[in-house]
């Protein structure tokens, strides 16, 4: 490690704590500016100023004490975690390295649990108030560690070990993951996007957790199935290689710029039956074309991003309570206008990667209340029919500490087969002057992102989840939700 890293790293650290912008985006534009770092410097520099972010509230105790700037302290005790105090001495002043001495004798388990959960007030009450101090503390200190690195095998392509066989080809060591089916979990973050299995289309970088999300939606050949808010597509892929590239998926979203991340992706992939879509909102005259005729529906909502700390730790010092307030409205929207798409006899998954009620089971709960067409189908219920081994209840509820994923939480809201009273006069008043959908032409929803096509019926053979950023060198940067 050269001395210069640490003044990079101070930099940079200082830009990133204004938070007038996310933290990934500032330090990958950090690299593009500074060309002369090399790979394994990157590295360096964004492992130190992340583990500042994850561990800002602990650091900023210790760093009470000490000499120089605020956010020279913060990243010497950043570095000191990454790189180890042997390491960072002969870099420092006599004083500084004294000082890092004295700190690295504290027991953080000695520390107020205010400080070592590393949480603002906002998050920790509500989680306070669900868990017991010792597993909060538990919560806290997995949130606080980086993520693994999760792969979703793309079984249009190839098998879960013909993956791993690739891997290990390379002398990258993974296993399979605990719960999913199609997972693998690599050990430490190799650029996996630069193997020739990945160019070819054979995994995509998706958290375990994601792709449990998608097993719930529970897509089957050719049926109609809409990714309400598809993002860069992570869960629209693996929906699309569970049903085997038959039947219609629409990928729906408000952003041109994710939908046009996707298309790349999408051809890699060997999928030929998705419908890229883009809308103007969730009242978009292009959804009521679909309204009662589709199968399954995916709303991954927007939310807080609270579940993916483990990546994204900024999210906790860039929000405030005023973000819950201003999305909880706007998921119980999306939720109610992706509802009307839903055929008697459908399924609806409601999911988030918020780790807080007021998001996730007061959403579903004000729904159900305002829907009575819909019921509640438990979780464990439809993961055991395809013999996953995870029963976190009536809702799917994954948690960093207890499941080693992102934080993620999960409905599965069945529409009833056979609509009375009120419901039924709603699903008539929203399908009046609709065009059956057969009559409804995949160029005319989809003509502002460009379709993949007509409807596509046939299987496509095996031969044997937003956006992925392995080449950055910061924390989080190669995982699709």
């Amino acid at each position: 490690m050269h001395g210069f890293l640490v003044g990079q790293a101070e930099t940079l650290l200082a830009e990133i704590l204004n938070f007038a912008g996310a933290a990934d985006a500032t330090t990958s534009r950090f690299f593009r500016e500074h060309p002369k770092l090399g790979h394994s410097e990157r590295g360096i520099v964004a492992e130190a100023v992340f583990a500042v972010l994850r561990r800002r509230t602990e650091f900023l105790h210790l760093a009470e004490s000490g000499w120089g700037t605020p956010a020279r302290r913060l990243i010497l005790l950043g570095l000191m975690q990454t790189v180890g105090r042997g390491a960072l001495t002969p870099l420092v002043s006599t004083d500084e390295a004294q000082w890092l001495e004295r700190i690295s004798k504290i027991d953080p388990a000695s520390l107020p649990l205010r400080v070592r959960t590393n949480l603002p007030e906002w998050i920790e009450q509500p989680l306070a108030a669900r868990f017991a101090p010792a597993e909060l503390a538990r919560l806290a200190a997995a949130l606080n560690h980086p993520a693994p690195l999760d792969l979703r095998v793309n079984t249009i392509k190839a098998s879960r070990d013909q993956v791993l066989d690739a891997l290990e080809s390379t002398g990258i060591e993974a296993g399979e993951t605990p719960f999913a089916p199609n997972g693998v979990r690599v050990a430490g973050k190799p650029p996996v996007n630069r193997l020739k299995s990945f160019e070819e289309g054979w995994f995509e970088v998706q958290d375990e957790g994601s792709q449990l999300l998608c097993h719930l939606v529970g897509a089957k050949r050719g049926e109609m199935v809409v990714d309400f808010c598809a993002g860069a597509g992570g869960k629209t892929l693996a929906l699309g290689a569970m049903m085997r590239s038959t039947g219609r998926l629409y990928a729906f979203d408000v952003a041109e710029r994710r939908l046009a991340k996707l298309k790349p992706r999408m051809a890699k992939s060997g999928l030929s039956n998705v419908h890229t879509v883009l809308i103007d909102s969730e009242h978009d005259p292009k959804i009521k074309r679909l309204a009662g005729k589709i199968d399954r529906v995916l709303v991954d909502a927007p939310c807080s991003g609270l579940g993916t700390l483990r990546r994204n730790p900024d999210l906790k010092w860039r929000q405030t309570p005023n973000t819950l307030v201003e999305l909880a409205p706007k998921q119980a929207s999306i939720l109610a206008n992706a509802a009307r798409l839903v055929k008697p006899g459908g399924r609806l998954v409601y999911a988030t990667c918020s780790i807080l009620e007021v998001e996730n089971e007061d959403i579903v709960k004000a729904f159900l209340e305002a829907h009575p067409d819909f019921t509640l189908v438990p979780a464990s219920e439809v993961l055991a029919e395809q013999k996953i081994d995870l029963d976190t209840g009536e809702y799917l509820s994954l948690w960093p500490h207890i499941h080693a994923t992102d934080g993620f939480f999960a409905a599965v809201l069945q529409r009833k087969a056979r609509l009375t009273g009120k419901a039924a006069l709603n699903e008539q008043a929203a399908q009046a002057g609709d065009a059956d959908i057969e009559d409804v032409e995949i160029d005319e929803l989809s003509e502002s992102t460009g379709s993949t096509g007509a409807k596509v019926d046939v299987e496509v053979d095996a031969e044997g989840d937003d956006e992925i950023g392995i080449d950055d060198d910061r924390p989080g940067a190669e995982s699709e939700r």
